[in-house]
């Protein structure tokens, strides 16, 4: 091996190593993202220090009614007055919880700001067994910000709803329902008594919940309010969440720069469809934020294999998106922060009703794509590139559907699925085998060209010669091409698809616990740099396998291995693959295993039956029927033949000097 190949493995392998660092952001990067996040939220929240002003005033008035202060009681009405508007009478109150359970979700809301404060999923629970929740119980989690006629700004998560079950006061029981019932849940905040003599004047937050339904409709009503509200063309809402981690992770990815090690992280993000076109989503994997400043038809907070999204009957006006890490947070648990600002159409000549819904569920490639708002393309599988995204929708999700109808271990149907997907590659690759077959039989030819060309000033002669052999006996390079074009998008379509496919999460296989995440089978304590902290046996034998395959399939091609250092290249790979793999899912790498395990069975069968009698006589009979005749010269080896003369004549050159 020379200088300049020893220097080319070295910056291959530098390469591999810097791409784990360079995902991540640097600290400008994130300095600056969170900067810019905190003028967004700042700008939505310009009344927080009257809120906390009030606040105290109401500790003050607590401490002092005690003794029948009431003109301390009357300072602060008025305080309440100058500081909240027309919404006076709703700025004071007592917090209501409400419970409400469905058949798919337990959901919890706060008559302080008429919010949805939590939200779990009743038939998924998080890696170690506990609750999945959805939507953190946070306050301030969602907000109304608007500006009434005496030029008040009124956040409604300071407001103190009142709350109805249809047209009846709530009576602090928690709500069941089931199947096909459906409840109308009512939270309502008041104006002043002079505004509302006849108690038409109110804001409403109307949650409609359906007993078998991931969906649940949110309606923002403005009742009588169009002289109270101030005439504007939209107003602010602002939607965050603090996400959760539901998935097993390496504790070496568990708040490290290199989040691709992390797949829930990795593949938690914010998306979000503008009305005119595809859906998009914020950077993968970092910390980022968007201004979107067209319409927007919905927005998703999603992680890995469960979302939130809000979607507009019509359209949003424009939303401000953020996705941040808060590093100080040391909650086993915590994930990341999403957040947005999104401006709602506002029409204030008359009673103006704002409807939206949301959608608390699993990440169902079939489920998503019934509701027919494009939420499927959330899924990574393939969207940039159109034959992976058809193989992925088109072949592999179909047959793997089906192939669930039988009701087999989720094990057993990879396996199958990949058994029958290199039945179906078989004849495109059919030629490949057997061209490799048909070298093996050249090798000692092969080897013959070695010893009478051993200088690498000689390597376009030899490579003209091995040419000629391999055209007599049948065999063209090109040949291994396609095959291989063929099953890159297969490839990368499979390599997306498992670790997206929820059906495959908390599925037991052999000793894998679970076929969405990495199996382990020896935890070490500790963390092996790029590798990480266990042993995947699915990884392990993937790579026994692949170093299996690259040894046999080189006994044939070791005599074409001519560039120096090629062969300790194709040794390198299936060592690659090992690190990138090791914390990547069990369905993943119980695949790439198939999937080798079938291409050397097929390679070993196609080279026991690839007749050397057979190649011999073809390359007697192609001599015997070229011998008179002059060859025809391809313009590929006019050019190789140029270039050779060109290269004997540099050489020639040098030595003079």
């Amino acid at each position: 091996m020379d200088k300049k190949s020893i220097i080319g493995l070295v910056l291959i392998f530098a390469i591999f190593v810097g791409y784990m660092f360079w995902v991540a952001p640097s600290k400008e990067e994130m300095a600056e993202m969170q900067r810019r996040h905190d003028s967004v939220v700042a700008a939505y929240n310009d009344s927080v220090e009257q809120a906390a002003l009030l606040a105290a005033e109401q500790a003050r008035l607590d401490s002092l009614a005690t003794e029948g202060d009431t003109a301390a009681q009357s300072q602060l009405s008025r305080k309440n007055h100058a500081d909240m508007g027309a919404f006076n009478v709703s700025a004071t109150g007592e917090e209501t919880m409400v419970q409400v359970n469905t058949d798919n979700l337990q959901m919890q809301f706060s008559s302080l700001g008429a919010r949805v404060s939590n939200v779990t999923l009743t038939d998924y629970t998080t890696f170690d067994s506990l609750p999945l929740q959805l939507v953190a119980n946070e306050e301030n989690n969602m907000n109304l910000v608007f500006s009434t006629e005496d030029n008040r700004v009124v956040n409604t998560k300071d407001l103190y709803f009142q709350v109805f079950v249809g047209n009846e006061p709530y009576n602090s029981e928690p709500l069941m329902l089931s199947g096909e019932d459906s409840l109308r849940l009512c939270f309502r905040a008041a104006v002043t008594a002079d505004s509302n003599t006849d108690g038409e004047h109110y804001l409403e937050f109307v949650y409609t919940l359906h007993g078998s339904s991931y969906e649940v409709d949110f309606d923002i009503n403005f009742h009588g309010l169009s002289n109270v509200v101030r005439r504007t063309p939209y107003m602010d809402f602002t939607w965050k969440n603090t996400m959760n981690r539901q998935e097993k992770v390496d504790r070496s990815a568990r708040g490290s720069r290199n989040r691709n090690k992390d797949p829930e992280r990795f593949n938690s993000n914010v998306y979000f469809k503008p009305v005119k076109d595809k859906v998009d989503n914020l950077k993968l994997g970092r910390d980022d934020n968007k201004q979107v400043k067209t319409q927007v038809k919905w927005v998703a907070y999603k992680q890995q294999f469960f979302a939130a999204i809000l979607v507009a009957d019509n359209y949003f006006e424009n939303a401000d998106l953020s996705l941040t890490t808060d590093r100080s947070n040391e909650q086993p648990n915590y994930l990341c922060d999403m957040g947005s600002v999104i401006g709602l159409t506002y029409e204030s000549d008359h009673d103006c009703t704002i409807p939206m819904n949301f959608y608390f569920g699993p990440t169902k490639y079939r489920d998503l794509r019934s509701m027919h708002q494009g939420f499927e393309r959330m899924l990574p599988l393939g969207w940039g590139f159109f034959l992976t995204q058809w193989i992925s929708r088109y072949v592999i999700i179909p047959v793997f559907n089906f192939l669930e109808r039988f009701n087999w271990n989720y094990g057993i149907i990879i396996i199958v699925l990949t058994f029958l997907l290199r039945l179906v590659l078989f004849p495109v690759t059919f030629k490949s085998y057997q061209g490799s077959a048909i070298m093996r039989i050249l090798k000692p030819e092969m080897d013959a060209l070695n010893k009478k060309y051993p200088n690498q000033d000689q390597a376009m002669q030899k490579q003209q010669e091995m040419s000629k052999i391999q055209k007599k006996a049948g065999y063209s390079p090109m040949a291994g091409c396609l095959p291989a074009l063929v099953q890159l998008p297969i490839l990368w379509a499979m390599f997306r698809f498992y670790p997206a496919a929820i059906e495959l999460r908390q599925k037991p296989f052999l000793w894998c616990d679970d076929l969405s995440t990495y199996d382990s089978i020896l935890d070490f304590g500790f963390n092996v740099p790029l590798y990480g902290d266990h042993i995947s046996l699915f990884c392990l034998l993937m790579f026994a396998v692949q170093m299996f395959y690259t040894w046999y399939s080189m006994k044939a091609t070791g005599s074409q291995m001519n560039m120096p250092g090629m062969k300790l290249m194709m040794y390198f790979m299936p060592f690659m693959m090992l690190f990138l793999f090791n914390s990547q899912s069990a369905a993943l790498n119980l695949y790439y295993l198939c999937s080798l395990s079938i291409t050397m069975a097929q390679m070993i069968l196609i080279r026991k039956f690839t007749s050397e009698k057979k190649v011999r006589a073809r390359m007697a009979a192609y001599d015997a029927s070229h011998k008179n005749k002059p060859q025809k010269k391809s313009n590929f080896q006019k050019r190789l033949e140029e270039m050779q003369r060109m290269s004997e004549e540099m050489q020639r050159q040098q030595k003079r000097k």
